[in-house]
């Protein structure tokens, strides 16, 4: 088990001179979604290659930033760019976001990634609310990490998604007239795309969409105690799926298209927070 208050303390402090107020929610940014960034009022922002001990991103679209923002008389805690397993980093560098989260006293964390469609219902370009997930390959990792939970961490372990979050976002997507798909997320490790068969089999066992982040993090995110939801991006069909090869450049590409339906949305459910 690892103690993250050590491991950590040097970036939390480094923070506190970042937060004038206690956020109402923060939003990790996936794949392709930083530009959302720019929609908001920016209060303060730090590179996160200026802090100590604190991983570097390396995959194109992750800019490397945590701002502090404001929007609809809101703040917002915005991390413009994740840390993926698949990069090389350890679990508890890629659930540092949810950590430092949880240690600032928000009580909300908005995920959203770029994900592969499975379901015959997702095309690129649709946005899903995660319903459930799959996380098998990561729970090994988790309990390494935090040890075994007591009674009351157990009611929080596996609070992914929050009904009443999900709630507030189904409602920001009917305001704005957002037709919101909603699915499974199944979670892969990486680094490589999963291959055709791999696909058919998560189908069968009832994954909508796959993708490489999100439920470890919101995993560990909810084991603090933390409300948590997941909105994935569609950026592509999974293997197997279409003809078309994949790459990581589609994944930037569909982004950019569906930048102003995610961006209305994220906006009505920060309002709505």
């Amino acid at each position: 088990m690892i103690n993250l208050n050590f491991k950590y303390k040097e970036i939390i402090n480094a923070l506190a001179k970042l937060f004038q107020v206690t956020p109402d929610i923060a939003i990790i940014l996936g794949s392709g979604l930083g530009d959302f960034a720019k929609s908001i009022n920016i209060k303060n922002s730090i590179n996160t290659s200026s802090l100590p001990g604190y991983p570097a991103s390396t995959i194109q679209g992750h800019e490397g930033k945590i701002i502090l923002g404001e929007y609809a008389g809101k703040n917002i805690l915005l991390f413009q760019g994740r840390i993926h397993f698949y990069e090389g980093y350890s679990l508890s560098q890629c659930i540092l976001p949810a950590f430092i989260t949880s240690k600032f006293g928000i009580n909300k964390i908005l995920f959203t990634n770029a994900a592969g469609g499975i379901s015959e219902n997702l095309t690129p370009g649709d946005l899903m609310l995660t319903t459930s997930f799959n996380g098998i390959s990561i729970m090994k990792e988790l309990t390494d990490l935090i040890g075994l939970p007591y009674a009351e961490e157990k009611n929080n372990f596996l609070d992914f998604p929050s009904a009443a979050f999900n709630n507030i976002i189904l409602k920001a997507a009917e305001k704005e007239n957002i037709e919101l798909q909603k699915g499974v997320y199944w979670y892969t490790k990486g680094p490589s795309y999963e291959t055709p068969a791999e696909i058919k089999m998560i189908k069968i066992f009832g994954g909508d969409a796959v993708g490489m982040s999100t439920v470890h993090e919101a995993i560990f995110a909810g084991y603090t105690g933390l409300k948590t939801a997941s909105i994935s991006c569609i950026t592509n069909y999974a293997a197997g799926i279409s003809d078309k090869k994949l790459n990581h450049s589609e994944v930037t590409e569909t982004a950019n298209l569906v930048k102003d339906k995610f961006e209305r949305l994220v906006k009505r459910v920060i309002a709505s927070v």
